[in-house]
């Protein structure tokens, strides 16, 4: 058994840590604004097991018999707790690279801790990945059917949002940079990286689009398909006819809806919804579009008549906000924060949310486990990367394949961390692993 020590200060795996206490409790806020710059400082010690799946001997042990019989190149797989603590490990040594979505990719590179060895829309085969599908929005089918005009209006200002985001993206890097880490720095030992710096590299490499095009839903089908593939789902989905698919995990009425009132330039206002809404998100600058439209809500008010109003408006992170439809206070909507796709679903199934942020292939999953909820609007596509120690001699995913083999051969097979089983991250690295021969060994 292999054991590695966890000792990070990074402040975003703080925040993280903390905003999943209990699955439900929210992060305490950023420094205030009265102190202009702050380091990043405290420290987790926090033992991690790697061993490999399924099997009684060592990662080191198993790969050189395998090696020895002429078997497949081993690759270990380290499933973190989310993203925050991968840069760390990475410039601790204690993992080889790591596949995540942004603004993590671009952190490795600025803080000169790892190099980007392949964007996620640059994958092998070439053009196979281009524009694929990432972050979407969705909700349980009890709020789409006793709050319909709720979630319509929900997914008008997310198209404006999108639209926002793509149009002002020095203007929303700021933004998602303050939510995400306040006014601290990203700080490993003696390196800082200033937050505004990593996310004006990191959001450019994201395509915001709320647009299920035909090209985004045969993308999406190939996650089903891969999802397939992995035995990650096994149930209702994996069973079922191409058409029975599509009506089992997308729901685009409301977002057609939506759609039609922006065009319009009237967004219908919705009847007042009782009981209080809780919406999951990832601490990613995927979800810039949801930041945005807190952050500006008094832009969004003005020219659309709809917003999120932040309850504590001096909140760097809001965790209660109202939707203002026409000068109207309808609903009164919770924040809560994950640390990957997965456990946004294990609340949806809990009923403890009611609509997400989150990469497609968890919510494929979770529909294919039974629980009731639909896709209504993409967010983005693209955004992640693969990412390996800035000692490496990979500089492009050929190379990065040349080293895993390497390794293998001499018994050491490379450590890749991935934000949990069955995020689209995850996914993508054992598609891309597995179509160039390698056996993957599962630790945690």
């Amino acid at each position: 058994m292999r054991t590695i020590l966890l000792t990070t200060s990074l402040v975003l795996c703080v925040v993280i840590a903390l905003a999943i206490a209990g699955c439900t409790q929210q992060p305490s806020g950023a420094a205030t604004s009265s102190v202009p710059t702050k380091t990043a400082t405290p420290e987790l010690n926090v033992p991690v097991t790697v061993t490999a799946a399924n099997n009684n001997t060592t990662a080191l042990q198993a790969t050189q018999a395998m090696t020895a019989s002429g078997s497949k190149p081993t690759v270990n797989i380290l499933l973190s707790k989310g993203v925050g603590p991968m840069p760390m490990l990475l410039a601790d040594g204690q993992i080889d690279g790591y596949i995540a979505w942004q603004p993590f990719v671009e952190v490795a590179k600025l803080a000169n801790i790892g190099k980007v060895i392949v964007y996620s829309g640059d994958l092998p085969p070439a053009g196979s990945w281009k524009n694929h599908p990432c972050d979407v929005i969705s909700a349980t089918d009890d709020i789409i059917s006793s709050n319909p005009d709720f979630v319509t209006a929900m997914d008008a200002l997310f198209i404006v949002s999108d639209d926002y985001v793509s149009n002002n993206t020095n203007e929303s890097a700021a933004i998602a940079a303050d939510w995400l880490v306040g006014k601290m720095n990203f700080t490993y030992g003696k390196t800082q990286v200033a937050p505004i710096d990593v996310l004006k590299e990191s959001l450019p490499t994201i395509r915001f689009s709320s647009d299920p095009s035909p090209d985004w839903m045969n993308g999406s089908r190939k996650f089903i398909e891969t999802e397939a593939e992995l035995g990650y789902i096994g149930g209702a989905v994996k069973n079922a006819s191409p058409e029975e698919r599509d009506a089992m995990i997308f729901n685009f009425k409301p977002y057609e809806s939506a759609k039609a009132m922006v065009e319009k330039g009237y967004i219908t206002t919705p009847n007042k919804v009782e009981k209080q809404v809780s919406l999951g998100y990832l601490m990613s600058d995927h979800d810039t579009p949801l930041f945005v439209a807190i952050k500006n809500w008094q832009y969004f008010n003005d020219k659309y008549h709809i917003a999120l109003k932040p309850v504590d408006p001096t909140a760097s992170r809001p965790d209660v906000v109202e939707l203002i439809v026409n000068g109207d206070n309808i609903a009164n909507i919770r924040l809560i924060s994950a640390d990957a796709g997965p456990q946004l679903m294990t609340l949806a199934a809990q009923n403890g949310i009611q609509m997400a942020y989150a990469g497609i292939p968890p919510v494929i999953s979770a529909i294919d486990k039974g629980t009731k909820i639909k896709v209504i609007q993409p967010v983005q596509n693209e955004g992640s990367g693969i990412v390996a120690s800035a000692s490496s001699p990979a500089n492009d995913w050929k190379s990065f394949i040349d080293w895993a083999k390497q390794r293998s051969d001499e018994g050491k097979p490379l450590i890749i961390a991935t934000p949990g089983k069955g995020s689209i991250q995850d996914v993508m690295l054992r598609i891309f692993l597995e179509e160039n021969g390698f056996d993957l060994k599962e630790v945690s």
